[in-house]
């Protein structure tokens, strides 16, 4: 959905001149997480579940301070302060918190250790009593 979101709205935040667009970044954005979202489908890991943590919840995190904080110009990026909430905005900053919150859930399921069970896995690792 925040691919979606940011690849449609693109085009309505191209500018002109020699720096960085907002059409741009949103574009940047909407493929970054478009990709997050295909290694975690595909591969699942750890690491494609930190980096679809780390690209929504950096999305999150500018979407939210954009609104309510007017940063100014960075560098080369453009003053991105808008201080409204509308539609698609509001669907982008739903998606991001989601997508970063299933970021986080995939990665911890991923890092706590698996118990074995089954007849299989009983002993591993054990020298047999008569071995003691």
């Amino acid at each position: 959905m925040d691919a979606y979101v940011h690849a449609d709205l693109a085009g309505q935040f191209d500018g002109n001149g020699t720096h960085v667009t907002q059409g741009t970044l949103f574009r940047v954005q909407a493929g970054l997480a478009a990709l997050a979202a295909l290694l975690v489908l595909v591969r699942g890991k750890r690491l494609a579940a930190a980096f679809a943590l780390l690209i929504a919840a950096s999305a999150l995190g500018a979407v939210l301070l954009y609104r309510y904080v007017d940063v100014g110009a960075l560098g080369p990026l453009p003053n991105m302060y808008e201080p409204i909430w509308y539609t698609e905005k509001t669907v982008s900053a739903i998606a991001e918190a989601v997508a970063a919150a299933a970021g986080a859930a995939l990665l911890v399921i991923q890092l706590v250790p698996r118990r074995r069970t089954g007849a299989g896995t009983a002993g591993r690792g054990t020298k047999p009593a008569a071995v003691r």
